[in-house]
């Protein structure tokens, strides 16, 4: 069994919001729950939620105060789940259905706060930046609404938000899903071709975005790039420009583009009014990377993306109203979905805009979490490691006594990370690994304040997330590396995808490899005590003598190296001796300024890897590299990489952050005979 590194006592137990839950369901009648400062209770909880799904997601949406229209009778809605069995939807309208009958707003349920409380802070690079009470929110969202409502969007039209991650785009995306529009955003960092990738898919009336951004101690101006976006998006009929760097750039160039403030005008009285809708309305349109060609358009409904957020933020990270939430992101990453949800629980939602590690404050983001009292630190596996490598020490320099919970995402999170944050953030907190997705916009697993942190480990499941490992043929295991699937439905999963009208590519994505089951694509293992660790994604494992293996399994050796910043590993296919194909493990680091990749480090990486994984994941080739391509949401593109070193196209680099960097690996490829 891993170390456990965090657990809280009986007491602390009893007094979590899962906790209550529980008893609350205990009270109800449910005697196959067990108090929470049993040692199986969490394990009893996630099991009455999957057996009785209809049961525990009504329980969820009563604990949790959701607001919605009640009928003469008093009833909100006519059946929790219709279809439990048709996961895979065979057609357009033929699959699962939640709360049927339900309407509600999406907007409504995330600004019901008393006033005077906290809703939003934001900080950048310098500092403080702004902040504002549910009251004002609530007023500003109306603004912004009935102004949307003056330009004549209504129910379906969708709004795009070109924006960095500032209060006036959660103001945007409140008043866009208060009025039954639909929201996309991308992030100010995607270049226009990009952008136009994703909007033009779904034919946006209107598109708010902000005359630039701060990154890295530099200020970068958006104004021509937005003209160039909205020349590519006929069906703009507004733009409306932030003027975040600057309150008088001027923005003629922009086609039709109006100031924020002349925008909201004579707007700025106006009276909350929300439309509320079906449960499966849509509220949200978010993207796949497109690192494999043109971006898929995911539709996500108002009530599963409300219901299973408010799960994860009450149940499992435990959020209480006077918590306030941190989650580094950009607005094209899902989890700024994830973190702005968290509104609907009345806490406070910390917005930051900035490079995580500026070269002129590189513990920013740890001078506004002591500063702002933020007591859940939401980052990156790879902040985390680069945090150590910078010498950030937080719990020695600053006072986070208040942080009581950091997660981490975006990629498999390396022990010695778990070590890190236990000896340099503190050994109180508990460190949640969490892993989901766009296509859930939200976690399959997941902490939760009931059961032990294990170094190395994903706590357990999501409540309510039937989510098993499935081997080559199929066949659950425990123990055992293998396909994370899902295989009950749940009310976050998309509501279709944009242009598919016969669900053809929806059923494809998730349903294609196992019938009628949700396959993720992550390499994953569930241990005998419950917990998760996830290897990589199931597409990119690395597959040397027909071993498969996880990319993840290579970066938890190589970047305990303090010489390595970061790393990717791929499969390089080697033609052998009596004309087969094989893979071999190429591995590409990345190094720290002043550190040389010779021979004795090479000999010393590959004996690491072999000593504590297996001779199979020791690199037959080390090379250094300059950079390494990633996303535009942060993800190591080991697909681009892979094709990059087979001198194979790589489809759509607008969708990486910096495509440049795979000229040195087109460069490798040729040095090679393969």
């Amino acid at each position: 069994m891993t170390d456990v590194q965090w657990e809280l006592t009986a007491d602390a137990k009893r007094r979590t919001r899962a906790a209550a839950f529980i008893e609350a369901q205990r009270a109800g009648g449910e005697h196959t729950l067990t108090a929470a400062d049993a040692p199986d209770a969490f394990a009893r909880l996630h099991h009455w939620s999957i057996a009785h799904p209809d049961r525990f997601w009504a329980a969820v949406w009563r604990y949790c105060g959701v607001i919605a229209s009640e009928r003469a009778d008093g009833s909100v809605w006519d059946d929790v789940l219709v279809g439990r069995d048709r996961m895979a939807p065979p057609d357009a309208t033929l699959g699962p259905r939640w709360f049927p009958g339900a309407r509600l707003n999406f907007a409504e349920n995330l600004l019901a706060a008393d006033d005077a409380a906290l809703a939003l802070v934001a900080w950048g690079e310098a500092g403080p930046a702004g902040r504002l009470t549910y009251g004002e929110l609530r007023q500003a969202v109306a603004s912004c609404a009935s102004a949307l409502r003056g330009a004549g969007v209504g129910v379906g039209d969708r709004v795009a938000g070109f924006l960095p991650n500032i209060p006036e785009t959660v103001i945007a995306m409140l008043a866009t899903t208060s009025v039954g529009a639909v929201w996309s955003s991308s992030s100010p960092d995607f270049g226009a071709a990009a952008v136009v990738d994703r909007f033009g898919q779904i034919r946006p009336r209107v598109l708010i975005c902000a005359d630039g951004y701060r990154y890295a101690g530099k200020r970068i101006d958006l104004r021509g790039r937005i003209a160039e976006v909205v020349r590519g998006l006929p069906t703009i009929e507004r733009v409306v420009v932030v003027p975040y760097l600057d309150d008088d750039a001027p923005i003629d160039r922009i086609p039709g583009a109006v100031r924020w403030g002349d925008f909201l005008g004579t707007h700025d009285t106006a009276a909350p009014a929300y439309t509320r809708l079906p449960f499966d309305h849509p509220a949200f349109i978010l993207y796949s990377s497109g690192t494999t060609g043109m971006p898929k358009c995911i539709v996500h409904g108002a009530g599963g993306t409300l219901l299973q957020l408010l799960k994860e933020h009450v149940l499992h990270v435990d959020v209480h109203r006077d918590d306030r939430l941190f989650y580094y992101t950009t607005c094209g990453w899902m989890m700024w979905n994830w973190l702005v949800n968290v509104l609907a629980t009345g806490a406070a939602a910390v917005l930051y805009d900035g490079a995580a590690i500026p070269p002129a404050r590189p513990s920013v983001l740890w001078d506004m979490a002591a500063d702002e009292g933020v007591t859940v630190f939401g980052t990156s596996a790879k902040y985390l490691a680069l945090a150590e490598k910078q010498g950030l020490r937080p719990g020695h320099t600053h006072d986070v006594r208040g942080v009581r919970a950091v997660l981490s995402t975006g990629s498999p999170l390396a022990a010695p990370s778990f070590d890190y944050v236990r000896r340099d953030i503190g050994a109180h907190v508990q460190l949640s690994s969490i892993s989901g997705g766009t296509d859930i916009v939200s976690c399959f697993v997941l902490g939760n304040p009931l059961t032990p942190v294990r170094r190395g480990e994903i706590q357990g499941r999501g409540l309510g997330m039937a989510v098993a490992v499935f081997d080559e043929s199929g066949r659950a295991v425990v123990g055992t590396a293998g396909e994370l699937v899902c295989t009950q439905p749940f009310p976050s999963m998309p509501v279709a995808f944009w242009n598919d009208p016969d669900g053809a590519n929806y059923r494809a994505a998730y349903f294609a490899r196992y019938p009628n089951v949700w396959r993720h694509g992550d390499w994953a293992r569930l241990t005998d005590g419950g917990g998760v660790v996830i290897y990589g994604r199931s597409d990119t494992t690395l597959n040397p003598g027909g071993v498969r293996i996880g990319t993840a399994e290579v970066y938890r050796q190589v970047e305990q190296f303090p010489e390595v910043l970061e790393s990717v590993a791929v499969g390089a296919e080697i033609r052998g001796a009596d004309g087969g194909i094989d893979t071999e493990v190429v591995l590409f680091v990345r190094l720290a300024p002043g550190a040389v990749l010779d021979e004795a480090m090479c000999t010393r990486l590959r004996d690491v890897i072999r000593r504590n994984t297996s001779p199979h994941h020791v690199p037959r080739r080390i090379r250094s590299v300059a950079d390494i391509p990633r996303t535009i949401s942060g993800k190591i593109a080991e697909l681009a990489v892979r094709e990059a070193i087979h001198g194979r196209p790589v489809d759509n680099t607008d969708a990486l952050a910096n495509p440049g960097a795979l000229a040195e690996y087109r460069a490798f490829a040729k040095s090679l005979d393969w």
